[in-house]
């Protein structure tokens, strides 16, 4: 929500972790990995600090959580967790520049409505109108993609790219039947039985990733990367030059069709999808195509400029180790689409 007053806008947004938290509830329960859900308080974190960065918004935010919790399945140790992680979460943000400022919050027992928890998290800032970020994509910019995995320069391990976008469907889809059986609180019962948890993963199978093995439960699990720490310095000389930013969240690569009038979107060069994505497709039989609508595929950041500006954005990218790169480019024409090319087919979207 944008508000005007003067000579400033006021913004504020809302969101939670979603279905990632009932995740990472069974991760927790079978292995007593305390630290996931640093991760859970994280993914919603970020996803209300990235959105706002999407308007120019970066720094100076204040924060406020709203965590309902079952408390006959969720004891205090989780909270502790939960609001000590999000603090350091803050702490490393502020490392690199970016000022998010807690304003405490509310916990409550609600079990009656909670099967497990839910934690989400508010947030507000005040931004000078002439510093804010306005979508107006054009048939001259190109588009740079930002990648959702690896492991970036402020984070503490390799991120699998899940954000927070997909987690219903990648957890029944890649993870298998015993879990129904053991933590019927960890799903809405009134779904088919066919659909729950109907894949051939344990939490703690492994797959190798660049020589390193990862267990598929932490993988799912990695938190949603943060992109504040680039756009702060981005912004530093090029936010004049930015012709829009996507956060390719809910609709994925789709999600640029809310944003634009008479263009088609050609992605044509995207990064390499990361191993985490094709592995919930062979586990779920997903065609590509709706892939692309779920899932970021690889990345979840996009900026719209003119090319001159291209290679500048891209060297401060990788020098936070977040590889980033032009993904397509736009055109003119009298009606809104995406166009996907890459390994796994052609495929055309319309808004």
């Amino acid at each position: 929500m944008v508000g005007k007053d003067d000579d400033f806008v006021n913004i504020m947004h809302a969101d939670t972790a979603g279905t990632k938290t009932s995740l990472a509830y069974l991760y927790w329960r079978e292995t007593g990995d305390l630290s996931v859900w640093r991760g859970i308080c994280q993914d919603s974190i970020v996803m209300n600090i990235d959105d706002m960065a999407c308007v120019g918004c970066v720094n100076d935010i204040i924060l406020s959580s709203t965590i309902g919790r079952n408390k006959s399945n969720i004891p205090g140790e989780v909270l502790k967790e939960i609001i000590q992680g999000a603090q350091a979460f803050l702490d490393e943000l502020s490392d690199h520049g970016v000022n998010i400022h807690s304003s405490g919050g509310e916990t409550a027992d609600v079990g009656d409505i909670v099967r497990t928890i839910d934690v989400g998290y508010t947030t507000f800032a005040r931004l000078p109108k002439n510093e804010l970020i306005v979508n107006d994509i054009k048939s001259e910019n190109v588009i740079i993609g930002f990648s959702s995995s690896g492991q970036a320069s402020y984070e503490k391990n390799y991120n699998g790219g899940m954000g927070s976008n997909g987690l219903t469907s990648a957890r029944h889809d890649v993870f298998g039947k015993q879990y129904a059986k053991k933590y019927p609180e960890s799903f809405d019962p009134s779904i088919d039985d066919q659909y729950i948890y109907s894949g051939s993963k344990s939490l703690t199978d492994k797959i190798e990733i660049n020589g390193t093995s990862h267990t598929i439960g932490k993988l799912v699990l990695s938190p949603t990367r943060t992109y504040l720490p680039v756009l702060n310095q981005i912004f530093k000389t090029h936010r004049k030059n930015i012709s829009g930013i996507i956060h390719c969240t809910g609709g994925a690569q789709t999600k640029v069709l809310k944003f634009i009038q008479n263009k088609k979107i050609i992605k044509d060069q995207l990064l390499e999808t990361p191993p985490l994505f094709k592995l919930i497709q062979s586990e779920s039989n997903t065609s590509w195509k709706e892939m692309y609508q779920v899932f970021n595929m690889g990345h979840r950041l996009e900026i719209f400029v003119d090319q001159k500006y291209a290679d500048e954005i891209i060297a401060i990218s990788n020098g936070f180790n977040v590889d980033a790169q032009i993904i397509g480019y736009v055109e003119d024409q009298d009606k809104n689409s995406v166009l996907i090319k890459g390994a796994h087919g052609e495929f055309e979207y319309f808004g």
